[in-house]
């Protein structure tokens, strides 16, 4: 059996694609199930976060495992195959671990070095073990993953190289500038009591922000965080808890909004925000684009004869009136008189473009007259040749400053991308965030990062090979053992008389014997074992001492049982 990741996440989809396929938790246990009843696969985990959705499988072929773990994902996230393709990635054995410690060290987050992933790794591995769908490889996988991830944030500086997505997204709202500053005093509405709104509440507080209202549809959740918020820390905030229904009325109050759920539709529709804002500045709230098209300019008229560099000279007609878009009758009927290659030299003019001259070269004299013929008719008919012309910038209008800020952290989203538009609102969510991570500096510790990541993966890949032949070792040495009680019990037979001192002398001294024998050979395959490619040395170990396969199976057996005890003590 190998490893094998099917996903995709912000690095391979736009957010539009991972918004739609996201998966529920009910679909997520549904996508668990249908794996491990699929042929290829015998264990399955899904990571499933707010910019990634991954399934993890041990399989035992890579091309049906593939096929069905991408089938799998379309229909579970509704997204069709065909379309869902095109973004999946798909990581194998030594790459699939690789790139899943990657994962728990922060490096492929859209937010380098946040250690949220941590907690979202040891979820999914939670929903797993309850579901007895991860076994021993993916246990294993799992527990040193995290393991990784912590050894990670421990001995190096990743968390300078990023922050969370909450810390990542008020630095956005407060565009660049101190967080605490920026909060101090203001009024936060929190939309959600899940990990993320827990996190995002408590940073809020950290930051100085005079109150923090929480709006869950679980209200008890809702009530939790809000006396947690309250009576914890010395952050001095107050905290209070309020229906869902309360949200468009707190929103009204709230200077800053965060919203983490998990809901399938909009939390918070372009119309509520607009109240909102308008409850707050009395004046209805306007969409900025709808601003700016009514401010149309038109465009300049154009100079005539005075343009630098502009091949025709004009300047006797410059007496003539001038149209608003563009040159004089007279001089526009003048330019059908000219040469093709002048012609052209005109429209690069115009156009602030490049003529290749060659292309005029090869073209025919019959052809020049035609173009002539036909630019002659075409001023003769509208009075003016038609003119290709960049329209001047138009300086976009300044945005008010805001008056409410909304960070959108849920995926699917839970606020109207069409609030970026509203004047008055700033609105920074999962696809800004993206955009804005894309330039963010990396710290010198990624690489120290990326070193632990290496290590980490070749010593697992060691482990686990070495793990494979084990029980094979075992099985040998039990059949040793099984001899040696054999061969004891005939020498009782033919040595009746023995007494137990010597009987356990000579059982000790064949033991002795036995185990030397097998010392060397059982340590040293273990050894080859677990490097790449020593797969191989259980299958040779089994066949040069006739090993019962049964037995080596049993052996299996007995170790995933101890693991399935140990399962039930949760992930570490």
């Amino acid at each position: 059996m190998s490893l094998l990741v099917v996903g995709l996440s912000h690095r391979s989809a736009p957010v539009s694609v991972l918004e739609r396929a996201s998966l529920s938790t009910d679909a997520q246990f549904k996508l668990l199930q249908d794996t491990v009843a699929a042929e290829p696969a015998a264990e399955a985990a899904v990571l499933a976060t707010c910019n990634r959705i991954e399934l993890y499988a041990d399989v035992d072929k890579f091309h049906a495992g593939v096929a069905e773990l991408s089938t799998l994902l379309a229909q579970h996230s509704g997204v069709g195959l065909e379309e869902l393709t095109p973004y999946l990635y798909v990581h194998y054995e030594d790459r699939a671990v690789h790139h899943f410690f990657s994962v728990a060290c922060g490096l492929d987050s859209m937010v380098v070095g946040e250690g949220q992933i941590l907690g979202q790794i040891k979820d999914s591995l939670a929903r797993a073990q309850e579901l007895h769908t991860a076994g021993r490889l993916l246990n294993d996988l799992f527990q040193q993953a995290l393991r990784v991830g912590k050894r990670a944030h421990s001995e190096t500086g990743i968390d300078r190289a990023g922050q969370s997505l909450v810390t990542f997204g008020l630095e956005q709202l407060a565009a660049g500038g101190d967080v605490a500053a920026w909060a101090r005093g203001k009024k936060a509405l929190v939309i959600g009591a899940g990990s993320m709104s827990s996190l995002a509440a408590a940073t809020l507080a950290r930051a100085g922000v005079a109150e923090v209202v929480v709006a869950n549809r679980t209200p008890d959740r809702a009530e939790r965080l809000a006396q947690i918020l309250t009576e914890g820390g010395d952050t001095g905030v107050s905290a209070r808890a309020v229906p869902m229904e309360s949200v468009p009325a707190e929103l009204t109050r709230a200077d800053v909004a965060v919203s983490c759920t998990g809901a399938t539709g909009l939390v918070l529709t372009a119309e509520a925000v607009a109240e909102a804002v308008e409850g707050r500045t009395g004046a209805p709230a306007a969409f900025d684009d709808a601003a700016a098209a009514t401010d149309v300019r038109p465009l300049p008229p154009t100079s005539v004869g005075t343009d630098e560099n502009c091949p025709l000279d004009l300047a006797a007609v410059q007496q003539a009136p001038v149209q608003q878009s563009g040159f004089s009758v007279l001089g526009e009927a003048a330019v059908a008189g000219m040469d093709a290659a002048t012609l052209e030299q005109h429209a690069a003019w115009v156009d602030n473009a490049t003529v290749d001259r060659r292309l005029a070269a090869r073209r025919s004299p019959e052809a020049d007259a035609e173009l002539i013929t036909a630019l002659a008719a075409t001023a003769a008919t509208l009075g003016r040749i038609p003119e290709r012309r960049r329209p001047e910038p138009v300086a976009a209008p300044v945005r008010p400053e805001p008056v409410l800020f909304l960070l959108d952290l849920a995926m699917p989203r839970d606020v109207d991308a069409a609030a970026h538009r509203l004047a008055g609102v700033r609105l920074v969510d999962i696809e800004s965030l993206a955009e804005a991570s894309a330039d963010a500096p990396m710290a010198a510790d990624v690489d120290q990062v990326r070193r632990i990541v290496a290590d980490e993966v070749a010593a697992f890949g060691a482990a686990q090979r070495a793990a494979h032949i084990t029980p094979t070792v075992v099985a040998l040495r039990t059949m040793a053992a099984d001899v040696v009680a054999t061969e004891i019990a005939r020498l009782d037979g033919r040595l009746p008389g023995l007494d137990d001192k010597h009987r356990a002398e000579i059982t000790q001294t064949v033991k002795r014997v036995v185990d030397k024998l097998l010392h060397a050979p059982t340590v040293r395959v273990k050894q080859l074992a677990a490097e790449p490619g020593g797969v191989g040395y259980a299958d040779a170990l089994r066949t040069l001492f006739d090993l019962d396969p049964e037995a080596v199976a049993a052996v299996s057996r007995a170790e995933e049982s101890t693991e399935k005890n140990a399962e039930n003590r949760g992930p570490a």
